[in-house]
């Protein structure tokens, strides 16, 4: 099951890495006003999922990747705080999708946590 689980996880990460590439718009469009370089932030953002997924799917270092994407997950939070700050109409979404997009960070943060052998 847990082999299951990390290709699952390897799939989810380089599927929304690439989806970086693809729309871009729609990542720079969540992200605060302070923070700079929108466009720059989605690219590194957008190779750091498609890098750290597939080394899920290294075995030497998918530890290591795994606990990259929990850092990932830290650092663009910020970007659903604001999300939620603006409400989901603002970027085309219902009102309590970006409100459950918060707690569902953390159980992404966990399941990282699971693969990268931390309980």
């Amino acid at each position: 099951m847990k082999k299951v689980s990390l290709v699952l996880m390897a799939i989810v990460y380089i599927a929304a890495g690439i989806m970086h590439f693809r729309k871009p718009e729609v990542y720079m469009k969540i992200m605060p006003p302070w923070i700079p370089e929108h466009h720059l932030m989605v690219v590194l953002s957008g190779i750091a999922e498609v890098t750290l997924g597939a080394g899920l799917l290294v075995s030497p270092v998918s530890r290591y990747a795994a606990m990259g994407l929990m850092a990932l997950l830290v650092a663009v939070f910020p970007a659903n705080i604001y999300m939620a700050q603006q409400g989901g109409r603002a970027f085309g979404l219902a009102e309590w999708m970006v409100w459950v997009r918060l707690p569902i960070q953390g159980v992404l943060i966990l399941w990282a946590a699971w693969h990268a052998e931390l309980f």
